[in-house]
């Protein structure tokens, strides 16, 4: 099948340069022109407009910065995808969002999936990006050859939205446990353990987390802070985990005191800044 990507930055760049790799046939848009030259060196072809991607892809992924775009784009696009495309959007965007575009599939004849995913640009240029996926069993099963070049583990969630609920509710943890390992360092540190041993004995307990296993020993504690996302993509995911929450009802009296930290109390620290620079919130 002829794959598309929409939004080739970090991310998107990344898949395709993993599908390249896997001698997938691949067309690339995005707005900017010196992205798509890097690309056409890799061995991308390239479209001159998003529609014209969609007129001559079968499956089309999106990697693209919000919700908002995701749509915006999707509407433009819309009357150009072919009956039994398949557009599966990588980008962290809205369960809402999904869930609409999937019903506007339905209207014209082609499936909509929802697979945000982890690992950043390295896992997108190593292929071994976890990909949490919402939508129709069916399509799903007809992108497997896909996935499985450009990750490492795919998880089905449910239903059109699932897939961005779920990752809102993963960064929503990732963002909170950036802010308490950085606390559990400084107890320790107080306390006489250096920051070294005090995440071995952690990482072998009950406490550990993904950060304390891979963001710590990778980013943090040699001050490298370069894992490729950043605070102000963070911060944005922190917004909609917040938003989420309050549309459906549900209370996170918890997260709240986090997500204050990282909306409002590191405030100087900038969005530009690597994301797990968070950990310095409170310092002078």
């Amino acid at each position: 099948m002829q794959i598309g990507i929409i939004g080739c930055g970090n991310m998107g760049g990344g898949m395709a340069r993993t599908l390249l790799a896997s001698e997938h046939s691949l067309t690339c848009f995005d707005p900017d022109d010196n992205t798509l030259i890097k690309l056409r060196a890799d061995g991308a072809q390239t479209a001159v407009s998003a529609t014209a991607l969609a007129q001559s892809s079968r499956i089309i992924i999106l990697s693209l910065p919000k919700a908002a775009i995701v749509e915006s784009v999707m509407r433009e696009i819309v009357t150009d995808i072919q009956a039994g495309t398949i557009v599966l959007d990588t980008s962290t965007s809205e369960p809402a969002t999904s869930q609409a575009m999937s019903t506007l599939g339905e209207q014209h004849g082609f499936a909509f999936v929802d697979g945000p995913v982890s690992g950043g640009p390295a896992a997108a240029n190593a292929g071994s990006m976890t990909m949490l996926l919402g939508g129709s069993v069916d399509a799903i099963e007809k992108l497997k050859p896909v996935l499985e070049v450009i990750t490492a583990k795919s998880v089905v969630v449910g239903a059109s939205g699932a897939g961005h609920a779920a990752k809102i509710a993963n960064n929503m943890l990732c963002a909170a446990n950036l802010v308490l390992v950085a606390e559990a360092v400084r107890l320790g540190e107080a306390a006489g353990v250096e920051p070294t041993a005090l995440l071995e004995g952690i990482n072998a307990g009950s406490g550990r987390s993904g950060v304390s296993e891979v963001n710590f020993p990778k980013w943090v504690l040699n001050a490298e802070f370069n894992s490729g996302f950043t605070m102000g993509l963070m911060r944005k995911d922190v917004g909609l985990a917040v938003e989420l929450a309050k549309s459906a009802g549900v209370e996170l009296r918890g997260f709240e005191k986090i997500a204050n930290i990282w909306l409002n109390e590191s405030d100087r620290i900038p969005d530009s800044a690597d994301f797990n620079e968070v950990v310095k919130y409170n310092k002078a």
